[in-house]
Formats: structure tokens, C-alpha cells, sequence
């Protein structure tokens, strides 16, 4: 029976086709991308004919912006209607801006504010934001989502940690966001000055930035150190700012931000479509289905999800994923994927053993490693049987990623910390 009410499938549908068609009219990257993979908006019969659409690489958008500073070839809109330009952190290769026009921060602001309700953000909160505030995508959006929500932001940024302990301590039962680096990284701050984190009544921790707040060690980590919840946000800076969000129930994220981008997954290999299915692993694809200036179709954000299970408990609908890694971090074993953050979670589990810090060291760039995998590991003060210890790391990489290790033990502090993102690897000097 036809209700005359339109499914969320065919609403989404009906913006995409509308971007299609917005990109084709205004944007020359993609009146040539389209026209040479012959497809266009009457390709588009069901969000599934999207597959055929081809993919949207990160050197793409470069190689955009270099032909046409500063927006890029693949721009709709000139900077005439830009009220804010962002640029992507740069952690693959050289940074690119992406331009918003009113409607475009609109949008942000609502699919942000979605995710950090989602993860329990209320009117009453007072979120202390100690990430980036510059040019990073998580740092004006989100203070323009929190607002939204009608909660206070207290806008720290990075380098301030002295400025978070004063925030907490002024303002009482607080919420903490920042990278899952950062949060270990205050807590031993805090220690470090014989300040106990949990004496500073932390209400809850909502992280993103990198992998890390979702494996269950490190969340464990988090938690016990400042006796709050953490829940996880994942997004993208070309795309937006948090797309995804987790609820109370701590079991996975969901796609919060769905009624502004649409999300595949591909086989990062073979380019093919990947079912949201249980237990599936692939690589994330988004399709903005309402941007004026930097739209993207099938962009390939190169994170790695893997889905933990279907619907929640809370009610919604559809998949729950963790972010297992980013696949230009991955590397390769005796023919085994391994992600750097994967091995961090086996670190995490030998705590009060280890500090939870680690680093994987390699001869040259990856992806290929000769056998076998050298990981730098600190233990913990007072440790004494270390030959134990590094014996057991090694058993549990092995046993769990089926690749050989050989684990170095170094003392406590001798790793470096951030208060951004963390690298898991280097590359070892040679003199």
C-alpha cells in the first residue's frame, strides 16, 4: 500500500541524484570524471547504482587544488561564497582546504551535533575541548555543535594541559574531548604532579581523532584511569567532521551524520563493494548527498572499519563499526595484514606490565616488513621479570595477529607521547 510518506532509502536517493546533477552543472573535475566513466544522474536508479559511479582519491582533490588554487577543479562554488575554508590535517601528503558556504557549515553543524548526542552530550554538559581549534575540522565545527546542543564548550585546544587541570578543577564534573593519545597522555600527566584523574570527577570522555578509544584494552585504559566512560566519534576532514557516533551501550559506532552522507564499503584491494554484514572488514566510501562548494562522490577515506553487528539496543538501525585502522598505515607480514593499532591492544592487555605505550620500528617505509616485526615496548616502573614479559608479548602478537615479533623493552617515559595523535610507527635512523 502506498502511504504517500517517503522512506528514508528514497529521500536519500532523491538528494543524491539532486548532487549529482548539481555536480555535473557546476563542477569541471567531475563533468570529466563522470562523462569518461559514462554515467551521470540518470545512472542513478537506487542507492546501489552508485557502485558504478567511479571512486574519488585524496591525490585527486590534490592534483585539483595544484591545477586550480585554491579550491580546486572539483569546486562548485568560488570563494565569493566561501565563509570558511578548513584543511585537512595532512598526514598522507600535502594538507587541502575545503571551502564551506552557509549552508555547508549548516549541515556540518547538524551532523556533528547528531553524533555528539548520540554519545550522551547534554544541554547541562560542560565539554572541555583539548584537540586542535586551527584549522583542524574538529575544532570550530565542533564548538559550533556543541552550542547547537546547548552545552557549554570551554575551547582549550592542544599545548594546554595545565589549562585543562585548571578548566577541571574550576568548572567541576566535566566532559573531556580529545584524541584517545591525549587521554592517556594527560592522565600521566596528572600522575606525573601526584594528581589522581579521577579526583577531577570527569563525567565522560568522548575521543576521535585516531583508532584507539574503540579496542577494548586501551578503552579499559582510558576508563580505569579517569573512572568515565569513553565513547568514540569517527569522521573525515574532506568529508566531515564526525559522521559516526556511539551510544551509552559502549558497542560500536553508528552513522549518525546517514541523512547528509551516504557510506559504502569497498574491498580496498579489488575496489569492490563490501555488504554491511557482521563481520565484515573493508575500507570506508562516502558520497556527500548535500555539499554547494567541495562536493565528493565515492571518496576514499582509507580507514579501515570492521562491523561488529547490526541495529543496537538503543534502537537504531543499521551497522556497528569499530575503526580498526587506516589502510595506508597498514603493513605487511609473511603475507599478513597488520595494523599498528592492533598490536597496541596486545600491549594494553599486559597493563600494569606494560605502560601501554609502544612503537613499531621499521627499517624502511612499509607496506612490506621482513620478518621478524620489531615493536618497542615500554614496561612498567618496578617491573622485574622482563624476559617474561617480553617472552609473553611476543607469544600473544604471535598468537593473535599469526605473525613472528621481536619486542624490545624500553623504560618508562622513553616513548614518545602526544597530545594529538600518536604515531605507532618509525622509521629506524641509520648512521
Amino acid at each position: 500500500m502506498d502511504t504517500g510518506v517517503a522512506t528514508a532509502s528514497e529521500l536519500r536517493l532523491e538528494k543524491l541524484r539532486r548532487q549529482v546533477a548539481y555536480l555535473e552543472e557546476r563542477s569541471p573535475f567531475y563533468q570529466g570524471k563522470l562523462r569518461d566513466a559514462g554515467v551521470g544522474v540518470r545512472a542513478l536508479e537506487s542507492l546501489e547504482s552508485l557502485v558504478r559511479f567511479p571512486l574519488t582519491t585524496k591525490q585527486e582533490i590534490r592534483e585539483s587544488q595544484e591545477a586550480a588554487p585554491p579550491l580546486g577543479r572539483h569546486a562548485c562554488v568560488g570563494l565569493e561564497q566561501v565563509v570558511r575554508l578548513h584543511a585537512s590535517t595532512g598526514t598522507t601528503g600535502r594538507p587541502s582546504w575545503v571551502g564551506l558556504t552557509v549552508r555547508d557549515v549548516e549541515i556540518w553543524t547538524q551532523l556533528t551535533a547528531e553524533s555528539f548526542r548520540t554519545q550522551g552530550i547534554r544541554r547541562d554538559d560542560i565539554v572541555v575541548h583539548a584537540a586542535g581549534l586551527t584549522l583542524f575540522v574538529g575544532g570550530l565545527p565542533v564548538q559550533d555543535a556543541i552550542e547547537r546542543i546547548g552545552a557549554t564548550f570551554v575551547p582549550i585546544g592542544t599545548g594546554g594541559s595545565e589549562k585543562v587541570l585548571g578548566a577541571m578543577r574550576t568548572l567541576g564534573r566535566t566532559v573531556l574531548h580529545c584524541t584517545p593519545s591525549y587521554a592517556l597522555y594527560l592522565a600521566e600527566w596528572l600522575r606525573a604532579r601526584e594528581i589522581d584523574p579521577r579526583s577531577l570527577r570527569v563525567r565522560k570522555l568522548t575521543c576521535g581523532g585516531e583508532p584507539g578509544a574503540g579496542q577494548p584494552a586501551v578503552r579499559a585504559q582510558i576508563e580505569e584511569a579517569w573512572n568515565a566512560p569513553v565513547t568514540e566519534g569517527l569522521g573525515n576532514a574532506d568529508m566531515a567532521p564526525v559522521i559516526w557516533g556511539e551510544c551509552e551501550h559502549q558497542v560500536g559506532m553508528h552513522l549518525t551524520g546517514g541523512e547528509w552522507v551516504y557510506a559504502e564499503l569497498i574491498d580496498p584491494e579489488t575496489e569492490e563493494p563490501v555488504p554491511w554484514e557482521t563481520g565484515v572488514e573493508g575500507e570506508l566510501v562516502y558520497t556527500a548527498l548535500e555539499r554547494e562548494c567541495c562536493g565528493l562522490l565515492r571518496f576514499r577515506t582509507r580507514d579501515r572499519l570492521r562491523v561488529v553487528g547490526m541495529d543496537c539496543v538503543c534502537g537504531r538501525p543499521g551497522p556497528r563499526v569499530r575503526c580498526i585502522g587506516r589502510t595506508d598505515d597498514m603493513l605487511i607480514v609473511l603475507g599478513v595484514n597488520v595494523f599498528p593499532a592492533a598490536i597496541r591492544d596486545v600491549v594494553a592487555e599486559l597493563q600494569p606490565r606494560t605502560t601501554g605505550a609502544m612503537q613499531v620500528v621499521l627499517p624502511e617505509p612499509g607496506p612490506r616488513v621482513e620478518p621478524p616485526l620489531r615493536v618497542d615496548v615500554e614496561h612498567a616502573p618496578g617491573v622485574r621479570d622482563l624476559d617474561g614479559l617480553r617472552g609473553e608479548l611476543e607469544t600473544r602478537i604471535r598468537e593473535r595477529l599469526t605473525i613472528p615479533a621481536r619486542v624490545t623493552l624500553v623504560g618508562p617515559g622513553s616513548l614518545p607521547r602526544s597530545e594529538m595523535k600518536t604515531a605507532l610507527t618509525r622509521i629506524e635512523e641509520t648512521r
